[in-house]
């Protein structure tokens, strides 16, 4: 990953989730997070490729303390801002080459981050290393299955700037084969940007019981052995 793709679209990335589409995106996206990642007070969680810290802040007000990590320092300047007095700890890397020891964390997890990895089975391995035994490995990604890929593909073939061009999209059982160890997958975002609120709310707790696989954000969950 390279630290100038997303420093200029640090604004931008915030800007997107205080519209009313994403705030519901990141309503139903944080729900999946938390629900396999768990945070608990006194323990301390990784962050890998945390960004602005739109998710971080969610981690962080659950009590558990963070280091967040990212390539880019535009982003992690932001994501340090909106932590005023909470427990978060940035550094600057990569998380192909994670500068911590083994077993530090004892729960790791990393959001919207690997869609522009290309060895993700690699990166992945990165944060099994650092996370305790029997500790939580909780990956999310973009969905390369359903309406909203199609969309982010046509979007970066229309424009150049578009960050999607850099991205690899993954489908669930994809995800799911970047480790040997098993796991569980769910996705989210099942409903249309241009739904309303109410229509877009029934969908997802609909998607949400019937376990659909198509959601735009897939997020698996790993325990290290």
């Amino acid at each position: 990953m390279h630290d100038k793709l997303f420093d200029g679209w640090a604004e931008r990335y915030d800007r997107w989730f205080e519209t009313p589409a994403g705030k519901l995106v990141k309503k139903f996206e944080e729900e999946l997070i938390l629900e396999f990642l768990e945070p608990q007070r006194t323990e301390l969680i990784l962050d890998a490729g945390c960004g602005t810290g739109v998710f971080t802040i969610d981690i962080l007000r659950a009590g558990a303390g963070v280091v967040g990590i990212d390539v880019s320092a535009a982003m992690l300047r932001q994501a340090v801002d909106k932590a005023e007095g909470l427990p978060l700890s940035a550094v600057t890397a990569d998380m192909m080459t994670l500068p911590f020891s083994s077993g530090t964390f004892d729960k790791v997890v990393s959001i919207t981050a690997m869609e522009f990895i290309a060895d993700a089975p690699h990166a992945l391995s990165e944060l099994f290393r650092v996370v305790k035994k029997r500790g939580h490995v909780v990956v999310a990604t973009l969905n390369s299955l359903g309406p909203w890929a199609e969309r982010r593909k046509a979007q970066a073939e229309e424009q150049k700037n578009s960050i999607f061009r850099h991205a690899i999209f993954r489908s669930p059982g994809e995800l799911l084969a970047c480790s040997d160890v098993p796991g569980v997958v769910k996705t989210a975002i099942h409903f249309s940007a241009d739904d309303t609120p109410e229509h877009a709310t029934a969908v997802e707790l609909q998607g949400r019981k019937e376990r659909w696989q198509t959601g735009a954000f897939v997020a698996a969950c790993w325990r290290k052995l």
